[in-house]
This record gives structure tokens, C-alpha cells and sequence, in this order.
């Protein structure tokens, strides 16, 4: 197994990716803090695992406290930390004109600035293991949609942080960074955002080529399969990258022939 005896903290991990990620993880034999909002949906991931695999700290991670307490829960319940994977997020549509300042802030402080505080809170500890932090952004952070302007910033700005605490943290205190950029993923959130936008409620069996060659979206597990690579010594010293995940050629990719759309 490639994380065995790890202690590993995944935030927004009751649903999504989040919790594809931990249950892949406790397969791989780690130990998991399962983090959410939701505190029933995160004690029927509890239950699913088992509770000697898996802690829970429900919390908003606007909430100093809640950072303190996501370490925390991991030292409590398992006595170490080996690797933190900042999953939360705030997916948002807004663009120029619906976007105020209070909003992008907000966007801000969820997707850049608590993936920030969650690692100086959690440093100390995973310096001791020589463990490994795996952010979780977003192709959007390159450019981004017409209508998703503060979230694709906020994703760009944890690329950044992503390189340069790669860089600084793993020379002075072994610890990596690294980040993966999934595409378009089938979550249950997702499902329900296009239905809200209108689509029928089988939208995703009718994906144009142009954006799904395989005819289908990613899937939650394929993220977290590939999440493993990151939190594991089989990683071996890398760290500062940013890995897209995607079934096509993201930047610089040739205009398809099929030019139909879908509201993504």
C-alpha cells in the first residue's frame, strides 16, 4: 500500500473529490481527518471508513479556530501528520460587473488565503515527518471562464503560492508542495450547478467532444488516484509543480472540428 501508516488531513472531504481522495487514501493504508460543513454527511464518510481510520472536524475554515482544530485532530486521533491536501473551495460564478470587492475577498480568504494559514498551522508538524502538502486547483487558473472571474483568480493565486512554498519549504524544512489542476470533474456539486443553470438532469451523458474527447467527464476517483503519487515517498523529492489533470491538451490545443458547446 503507497501511504501506509500515514496520517493525512483532506479538507472539504464530504463529498466530491474530497472524499473520493480519502477513501483512496485509507485504501492505500493511510489515516485520514475527514473536514467538511455538512457534519452528517462527514459521519456517514466516518462510517464508511471506520473510525480507526478516520477523525472528524466539522468547521468553517474562515474560522481561526477550525484551523487550529484540523491539526489538532490529527495529532488527537492519530499522533502525527505526514501530509495535508488543501481541497475546500468556494466554486462561485461571478463576473466584472457582479463581482464586489466583499465578494472577491471572500473568494479570496477561502481559496488562497486558508490553504495558506492551514499550512504554516500544520508546518511544524509535517516537518517532523518530512511529509507533503498537495493542493488541489483548477485548469480555470489560467485564464478561467466568462463567469467564474474571482474563483479563477483565486486558483491563480494558489499556483503562486504553490511554487514558492515548494521552493522555500522543502529546502529549509523538507516538507513538499505540490498541486494538481483537475479539469472538468463529475462531483455531486457539479451535477447539481448545471442542473441550477438549466440543464436537463442528464447534461453529463452529452458531453461535446470538444470538451470530453472520451465521451464522458473525469471522475472524483481518477483525481484522487492520481493524489496518491503526491502524498507518497514515491514522489521522492519533488515538489514546486503544478500537474494538469485533463483528458485533452490544455494550453495550445488545436481547435477541435466539433465546435459545439455546452454551458461549462
Amino acid at each position: 500500500m503507497r501511504l501506509q501508516g500515514k496520517v493525512i488531513i483532506v479538507t472539504g472531504s464530504t463529498t466530491g473529490i474530497g472524499k473520493a481522495m480519502a477513501y483512496r487514501f485509507v485504501k492505500e493504508g493511510a489515516k485520514v481527518v475527514i473536514h467538511g460543513l455538512e457534519k452528517d454527511w462527514g459521519e456517514e464518510v466516518i462510517h464508511a471508513l471506520g473510525s480507526e481510520n478516520a477523525a472528524l472536524c466539522i468547521g468553517d475554515l474562515q474560522e481561526e479556530a477550525t484551523i487550529t482544530a484540523l491539526a489538532n485532530c490529527a495529532l488527537v486521533s492519530f499522533g502525527k501528520l505526514d501530509g495535508l491536501v488543501n481541497n475546500a473551495a468556494w466554486v462561485v460564478s461571478s463576473n466584472l460587473e457582479t463581482t464586489s470587492a466583499p465578494f472577491f475577498e471572500k473568494v479570496l480568504k477561502i481559496n488562497t488565503i486558508v490553504p495558506f494559514l492551514l499550512i504554516k498551522e500544520c508546518l511544524p508538524y509535517l516537518t517532523k515527518q518530512k511529509g507533503a502538502v498537495l493542493n488541489i486547483g483548477s485548469v480555470n487558473a489560467y485564464s478561467g471562464e466568462p463567469d467564474l472571474l474571482a474563483y479563477s483568480v483565486s486558483k491563480g493565486g494558489l499556483m503562486t503560492l504553490t511554487r514558492n512554498l515548494g521552493d522555500t519549504l522543502h529546502r529549509e524544512n523538507g516538507v513538499r508542495v505540490n498541486q494538481i489542476n483537475p479539469g472538468w470533474v463529475l462531483t455531486e456539486t457539479e451535477q447539481q450547478r448545471k442542473i441550477a443553470h438549466g440543464l436537463a438532469e442528464n447534461w453529463f451523458s452529452k458531453i461535446p467532444s470538444v470538451f470530453a474527447p472520451s465521451g464522458r467527464l473525469i471522475k472524483p476517483e481518477e483525481i484522487a488516484a492520481a493524489a496518491v503519487y503526491w502524498l507518497g515517498d514515491e514522489c521522492g523529492p519533488i515538489s514546486g509543480q503544478i500537474v494538469e489533470l485533463e483528458q485533452h491538451p490544455f494550453i495550445g490545443r488545436n481547435p477541435p472540428k466539433d465546435s459545439s458547446t455546452i454551458n461549462n
